[in-house]
């Protein structure tokens, strides 16, 4: 989304500011003040950090922990861009992308989830290909940081309000779904054996004990060219 700066009316139209003189007019004499302006000038380009265009638009720094499955990790590079767009770990989006669909970009859930990360159809706009994984990651991301900032960076209560919704995860856990009590354990167990760097994550191991095989395999299947 593009923005367009327009200057305040007090920068542009402020005629006291302008035009005040007082014990400062010693500033309004042409060879005094060219200095002055000369050396505020050095010193405020000394204090602009230029970011060098090889790194515009590059991944978040690190990698996907090695223990997700293997249709997560051929999203490893887009998992990395993706993240790094909206300032996420990683690793988060990999357990997200790892409960919801085990990286199969054609998912679609009963209650009527599409895509690499489940999003429900009201999140997309007219017109836009839920299944395109860039367009389902933008939308899929973008909620899961709303979750993360609402719930004072806390990864698992964020995942509760990702699948729960954030105002549903608000309220007492005693009133929530099974199914986000689950997701809250499989996702903030996961996500904290992925940042300990561990090799093996025994709660992936539930998960997928637990009915995400069945899951996996048919991201595989999709992946192979099968319907």
């Amino acid at each position: 989304m593009q923005s367009v700066f327009v200057p305040s009316e007090d920068l542009t139209t402020d005629g006291e500011a302008a035009y005040s003189t007082g014990c400062l007019s010693i500033l309004l004499w042409p060879p005094f003040s060219a200095l002055l302006f000369g050396v505020a000038l050095f010193f405020a380009l000394s204090q602009i950090r230029f970011q060098p265009a090889e790194l515009q638009g590059q991944a978040h720094d690190g990698e996907v922990a090695s223990f997700f499955t293997p249709q997560v990790q051929r999203w490893e590079s887009d998992l990395l861009v993706w993240s790094a767009v909206f300032g996420l770990d990683p690793n988060l989006a990999a357990t997200v992308m790892q409960i919801e669909s085990c990286g199969d970009p054609f998912a679609v859930s009963p209650a009527g989830a599409m895509g690499l990360f489940q999003v429900m159809p009201y999140h997309f706009s007219q017109g836009e290909n839920s299944f395109d994984p860039r367009t389902n990651a933008a939308r899929g991301l973008s909620y899961l940081q709303r979750s993360l900032n609402e719930f004072g960076a806390d990864p698992g209560m964020a995942l509760a309000g990702y699948n729960g919704g954030i105002n549903g995860a608000g309220r007492p856990q005693q009133l929530w779904a099974q199914e986000t009590i689950d997701y809250k354990y499989w996702g903030e167990h996961i996500y904290a054996d992925a940042i300990a760097g561990k090799a093996e994550s025994p709660v992936l191991q539930e998960w997928l004990a637990a009915g995400g095989a069945s899951l996996c395999a048919q991201a595989e299947q999709r992946a192979a060219g099968s319907p």
